[in-house]
C-alpha cells in the first residue's frame, strides 16, 4: 500500500523553507540577541491608536468591516495610496491600486501572471530572499545582474535580455541597505524601457528613511513597464497583512483577477483599522518617532561594529530600512558560523541566502531594529567573538 494517497506536482521541489523563517523558531530561546530576523520592532507598534480605531469600525460599521468585500479594496484605502504615491512622484490613480495581503502576495501575484517554466526573471545581486522564494513556484530561472554599492549597473541589463522582468527593491534593500540614487533610477527605467524589460519595483523600507526621503520611485519613469508594491507592515504592523500593487490597466486586471482566486480579497476588519487609523492623520508623527528609534539602532549598530569588528568585516552604514551588510574575510563560511553563534547568544543570516546564481559565502545580514541598544552592542561583541575564534582556527591549520 502506497504510503500517501497525494501525489504532488514537480514544482513543489522548488519549495525550500526560508533560512529567516527557520530561525524566527529561535527568537523565543531565552537570552538571544536576535540580529538575524528582519522584525519590525514591537515597541513601534501603535497599538493604542488600533485599539481606538477598532472601537470606532465595530461601533459605527461593524457589518461592513466584517463583510466580504471586493477584490480591489476599500475605495478610501486605494484613494490613500495614489495619493501617497503621487506626494512621492509616481503618478497614478486609485483604479491602479489593488490592496494585496502584505507585499508578498503581490510578488506572488506578479509572479503568477509572469513566470512560468523556462522563463527567466532578473534580480538583483544580492536579493530578497521572500522573492526567490516567491517566483521559484513558478519553475522560472532567477538570473543575477551586476550591482556595485548604488545597485544595479544600467549597461549589465543586457546581459539578461529576454527576462521576462527585472526585481528591484531601490530604497534600503533587504539585504544590504543601499539605495539607489536618482540618476541610477533613470538610467535603469530607460534602459529597461528600451529593452522591453518589465520592472517589479517593491518598496517596503521607502519610508523609513533617517536624514532625507529617498527619490522618486523607478516607475515614475517608466509607470506603463512597472509593477510597484509598498506594504503597511513597516510603517504600521506586519500583522496587519496588508499591501499594495500598482500596476498599468491590463496588468492590473488580471492582478485583480489572480488575487480573486487566491484569497478574493484582503481582511476587510484589517482595511477598515487602517483607514480609520490614516483620517486621524497620525502617521507622519508616528513614521517620525519610528524613524528616530531606528536611527538610534543604526547607530548603535555602527558603534559596535567599529569597536568590535573594524578588523573582521567591511560595511556601509545604511541611510534608512533596517539592515547592515557585512563582507568577512573569503575564507569564512558565515553559514557554517551560525550554529557557534547561537551558542554564544547570538543569531544572524548568513548572506549565501540572498543570492540567486552566484553565493557569497562570507556575507551576513544583521538587523538593527529588533534589539535595543544595548543588546545590539552584546550580539555583535559575541559574534566577533565566534569569527575571531573561526579565524584563528583555520589559521592553526594552515600551519
Amino acid at each position: 500500500m502506497s504510503e500517501t494517497a497525494f501525489t504532488f506536482a514537480q514544482r513543489v521541489s522548488r519549495l525550500k523553507p526560508s533560512m529567516i523563517r527557520e530561525l524566527m523558531k529561535l527568537m523565543g530561546r531565552p537570552g538571544l540577541v536576535s540580529l538575524g530576523g528582519g522584525l519590525p520592532s514591537a515597541a513601534s507598534f501603535p497599538a493604542e491608536a488600533l485599539r481606538a480605531a477598532a472601537q470606532c469600525v465595530l461601533s459605527q460599521a461593524p457589518r461592513e468591516a466584517l463583510q466580504y468585500a471586493t477584490t480591489e479594496g476599500l475605495p478610501a484605502l486605494r484613494e490613500w495610496v495614489a495619493e501617497r504615491l503621487r506626494q512621492r512622484g509616481l503618478a497614478v490613480q486609485a483604479t491602479q491600486v489593488l490592496i494585496t495581503s502584505g507585499s508578498q502576495q503581490g510578488l506572488d501575484l506578479v509572479a503568477k501572471l509572469l513566470l512560468e517554466k523556462g522563463a527567466k526573471v532578473a534580480v538583483e545581486s544580492p536579493t530578497y530572499l521572500g522573492a526567490l522564494q516567491a517566483f521559484a513556484p513558478y519553475e522560472a530561472d532567477a538570473v543575477e545582474v551586476a550591482c556595485d554599492e548604488a545597485g544595479p549597473l544600467p549597461e549589465s541589463l543586457h546581459e539578461v535580455a529576454g527576462a521576462r522582468a527585472l526585481y528591484l527593491l531601490p530604497n534600503f534593500q533587504n539585504p544590504t541597505g543601499r539605495c539607489i540614487p536618482d540618476e541610477r533610477r533613470i538610467a535603469i527605467a530607460n534602459q529597461a524601457k528600451k529593452q522591453g524589460l518589465a520592472l517589479i519595483e517593491d518598496d517596503p523600507y521607502g519610508d523609513l528613511w533617517f536624514d532625507q526621503a529617498p527619490p522618486p520611485p523607478v516607475a515614475a519613469h517608466w509607470p506603463e513597464g512597472t509593477v510597484y508594491l509598498g506594504s503597511f507592515s513597516k510603517i504600521l504592523a506586519p500583522g496587519l497583512r496588508l499591501g499594495y500593487a500598482v500596476a498599468p490597466a491590463p496588468v492590473y486586471d488580471l492582478l485583480v483577477n489572480a488575487k480573486q482566486a487566491a484569497d478574493l480579497h484582503s481582511g476587510t476588519f484589517a482595511q477598515h483599522l487602517v483607514i480609520e487609523l490614516l483620517r486621524t492623520g497620525m502617521l507622519d508623527t508616528h513614521l517620525g518617532e519610528v524613524r528616530a528609534q531606528y536611527c538610534l539602532g543604526r547607530d548603535a549598530m555602527a558603534q559596535a561594529l567599529h569597536s568590535y569588528m573594524r578588523d573582521l568585516a567591511t560595511w556601509q552604514v545604511p541611510q534608512g530600512g533596517m539592515f547592515f551588510w557585512l563582507t568577512l574575510a573569503p575564507k569564512i563560511d558565515a553559514a557554517a558560523l551560525l550554529p557557534q553563534a547561537i551558542e554564544q547568544g547570538v543569531s544572524f543570516v548568513p548572506g549565501v541566502a540572498f543570492f540567486a546564481t552566484r553565493p557569497m559565502h562570507h556575507s551576513i545580514r544583521l538587523s538593527f531594529v529588533t534589539e535595543p541598544a544595548d543588546r545590539i552592542e552584546q550580539g555583535v561583541a559575541a559574534l566577533a567573538q565566534v569569527i575571531r575564534r573561526a579565524l584563528a582556527t583555520q589559521s592553526g591549520q594552515a600551519q
